[in-house]
């Protein structure tokens, strides 16, 4: 799947959609906002609504599958049902477990990498964080749970939660255009 999208399902979390998101556009990362809903709008778990960039029949018609690699980047924000509700979106999961067999690059943050990331296959030994109490489905695969704010092991980046919304955006942008790009961003916004 070529590019980078950031995937939306009613409950997601705001924060770490929304801060991540600006680190990337902060970062000069071109990326779209698609909602798996059939509409543009999707509810946050605190009641916020965000119009996204696309509904996922028109990411469905638009997004090219073949030639899949290393930059391009299927980014999941945690929350909860969010996160839930992403995992069962079938389509989506096979559309990401492909994406990361071709060797896309996954990232994940709060419940999110449990919930969604942990249906990848090949999980054993990589190293992962999340939310606190998800990890349990992580490590039964056989992640390297750590503890960080912010884990990237290879394709597969993933963050605790929205308290490391902005390193888990700033994580994204050192993936794609270096740690240089992501210390320009820190630095622009006093970090």
């Amino acid at each position: 799947m070529k590019g980078v999208y950031m995937f939306f399902a009613d409950g997601f979390e705001e924060t770490e959609a929304l801060a991540a998101g600006d680190m990337l556009h902060r970062g000069g990362v071109d990326f779209k906002m698609v909602s798996i809903n059939g509409s543009l709008g999707v509810k946050s778990s605190h009641g916020v609504h965000v119009l996204t960039d696309m509904t996922f029949g028109e990411f469905k018609n638009s997004v090219e599958l073949d030639g899949t690699g290393a930059s391009d980047v299927m980014i999941f924000p945690g929350g909860m049902p969010g996160s839930t509700n992403l995992a069962e979106c079938k389509e989506l999961m096979d559309m990401m477990q492909k994406h990361y067999a071709d060797g896309g690059c996954v990232a994940a943050i709060c419940a999110a990498p449990s919930v969604v990331l942990g249906l990848l296959p090949g999980l054993k030994g990589k190293k992962m964080t999340c939310y606190d109490g998800f990890e349990p489905a992580l490590i039964e695969k056989g992640v390297d749970f750590t503890a960080e704010g912010v884990t990237v092991d290879g394709n597969i980046i993933t963050a605790r939660g929205a308290g490391f919304a902005v390193d888990f955006g700033l994580a994204i942008v050192a993936y794609l255009k270096g740690e240089d790009a992501a210390e320009k961003v820190a630095h622009s916004i006093m970090l």
